[in-house]
């Protein structure tokens, strides 16, 4: 599809989430877009410890959106750890008209408010890139980003220094097949640091297995807003010792079996 059909809807904590009419998904989850993506990529990544630490942060995201993450990284960066220069990498494929995001209420959620008005800009270059050799980049508060306008598997990129952590958000595996693959968990791994820590929303025991067959050890962690569980990954130990961990070894001979269909 070349462009999604979308309608900005208030999530039940107020704040925005968009839903695709082309992909018949919500963007967040409905009840609490910021909620949610502060619990699921900030708190149980640990992103919001390392930075109140002043350790190293290097975040890759799949699945731009509505560019909640980059803004709620920025607006963390300022509370916790001002001037640090944080980098984040995104991608997506079919971005939101820079008109519409400049309608969405997040600023009303940020202790910055100005960050927000640096938001519509970054979906203004993603319209103008040319594809995978020419990401959308600059500053948002203290946060470098550079967001890819193109499918994640034009992507070649190596990052000028390894992820630390990775913020899984595509649409589900049933919308997005091709963004649970073993093939796309390898390629994250390639470009992570040795200690690097993902996190998902997803849960499913297929999307589990793909993980741990492109090389990540996995556990379960209690999910947000009415969800059962959630998913954390990492290519350390030490990282999910707070965690249930799951059996990578059985997951993987399920997903060799052919138990899922290779579909997550």
């Amino acid at each position: 599809m070349s462009a999604q059909q979308t309608r900005l809807e208030i999530s039940r904590d107020g704040s925005h989430t968009v839903w695709s009419e082309t992909a018949g998904s919500y963007f967040h989850n409905p009840n609490g877009a910021v909620e949610e993506s502060l619990y699921v990529y900030f708190e149980v990544s640990g992103i919001i410890r390392a930075l109140q630490r002043d350790e190293d942060v290097s975040v890759m995201e799949i699945g731009f959106g509505t560019g909640l993450n980059l803004l709620l990284l920025a607006d963390l960066v300022h509370q916790h750890r001002p001037d640090a220069q944080i980098r984040f990498t995104s991608v997506e494929a079919w971005p939101l008209p820079a008109e519409q995001v400049e309608t969405l209420n997040y600023s009303s959620f940020l202790k910055n408010k100005a960050l927000f008005a640096g938001l519509p800009p970054v979906f203004e270059q993603l319209h103008r890139a040319t594809g995978p050799s020419k990401p959308a980049s600059g500053s948002l508060g203290d946060v470098r980003y550079e967001v890819y306008s193109c499918p994640f598997s034009k992507l070649r990129f190596k990052p000028k220094r390894p992820f630390t952590h990775v913020l899984h958000d595509p649409f589900d595996p049933v919308v997005s097949p091709e963004l649970w693959t073993p093939e796309v968990f390898a390629w994250l791994k390639s470009r992570c640091d040795e200690s690097a820590v993902l996190t998902t929303f997803g849960a499913s025991t297929a999307a589990r297995a793909s993980m741990a067959k492109g090389g990540w050890l996995i556990a379960r962690a209690p999910g947000a807003l009415g969800k059962r569980e959630m998913t954390v990954a990492s290519l350390s130990e030490a990282k999910l010792r707070d965690f249930k961990r799951l059996n990578e070894a059985r997951l993987t001979e399920r997903w060799d079996a052919g138990e899922f269909s290779h579909k997550a």
